[in-house]
């Protein structure tokens, strides 16, 4: 039987638009005070999103049982239903009256540049959502409004529930004493290679030096793969050759979902690491971060083509 791990972060809704134009033809440099522009967007599309949604998506997919822990806002019943019917337990997600849930609206341009709004709507209220009787073998906080990060951390530790603390998008609401603050309470940390250089720039001490207090540090590197600190030991993880790259909205995402599903099946932290980069992998070649959908089969055949492992049975 699955073990439960609680999967704290943000749950979101991404509204994506595209303006079959070029946005500097429109926008005049001279006259950008006095900005007042509107584009025609003839395709557009509504995903899933927000890094707690995205990591129980992932994990779900290989067999996991992720407990989302997330605040939602009333118009969240679609997302609510569709998780729940995908057999994840959404008991852990409140919903706050009166609200939106966290919403980004997306307008890219053929450029790929992109101009963004962000309502966080329901998120600002995460703090609210008390893990103080849970029980889980592991647990994740992702990014989301500081202080429920903040205070998941505190009541996971609390609890003693091991937890990695992922940075992510988060990583600008962090100074160098909050990052300590998180360090001192999780059992590991998970960044990409330019957060990594981030929190040895605010903290500063070395990755490996921070890896030497927790049980490991995971960098990911895109299409370099990942480097894992663990046990005083620095071990370099292979990539994993992506079908195709269309979209990496979620890659992260997906990699933690990965990286979990291993702990929680006793593995190492480094055939853990590999599962993750399986994941995100897989995630590149689907567009939006909750549209791959293979069947644990396929990602059992890309696990041992790639490092001769297998999923657990």
């Amino acid at each position: 039987m699955a073990t439960p791990v609680l999967v704290c972060g943000s749950m979101a809704f991404d509204t994506i638009a595209v303006f079959e134009g070029r946005f500097k033809e429109h926008i005049l440099a001279d006259r950008i005070q006095s900005l007042s522009v509107s584009f025609l967007v003839p395709s557009m599309r509504k995903e899933y999103g927000g890094c707690s949604g995205n990591i129980a998506y992932t994990m779900n997919l290989l067999g996991g049982k992720p407990v989302p822990v997330a605040t939602v806002g009333e118009d969240a019943g679609e997302y609510m239903e569709r998780l729940s019917g995908l057999g994840i337990d959404t008991s852990r997600v409140k919903v706050i009256p009166d609200t939106f849930t966290a919403q980004c609206f997306i307008t890219t341009d053929l450029d790929d540049n992109q101009i963004t709004a962000f309502h966080p709507g329901a998120m600002a209220f995460a703090a609210e959502n008390d893990l103080s009787d849970a029980e889980a073998a592991w647990a994740i906080v992702a990014p989301d409004a500081k202080e429920g990060m903040f205070a998941h951390a505190e009541r996971l530790h609390r609890r003693g529930i091991p937890f990695i603390f992922d940075l992510g998008q988060a990583m600008p609401l962090f100074d160098g004493a909050d990052l300590e603050r998180m360090l001192k309470l999780s059992q590991a940390l998970t960044v990409n290679d330019y957060e990594a250089g981030i929190v040895e720039q605010r903290t500063g001490r070395s990755v490996a030096d921070i890896a030497s207090t927790l049980q490991a540090v995971v960098v990911t590197r895109g299409a370099e793969g990942a480097t894992l600190y663990t046990d005083g030991k620095t071990i370099q993880i292979a990539p994993v050759r992506a079908s195709q790259v269309v979209d990496p909205t979620g890659c992260g995402d997906a990699q933690r979902g990965g990286l979990l599903y291993g702990l929680t099946s006793g593995w190492s932290w480094e055939d853990s690491c590999r599962l993750g980069n399986v994941m995100g992998a897989i995630k590149i070649a689907s567009r939006g971060p909750q549209n791959h959908a293979p069947s644990r089969a396929d990602i059992d055949a890309v696990l041992h083509a790639t490092y001769g492992i297998h999923l657990p049975a």
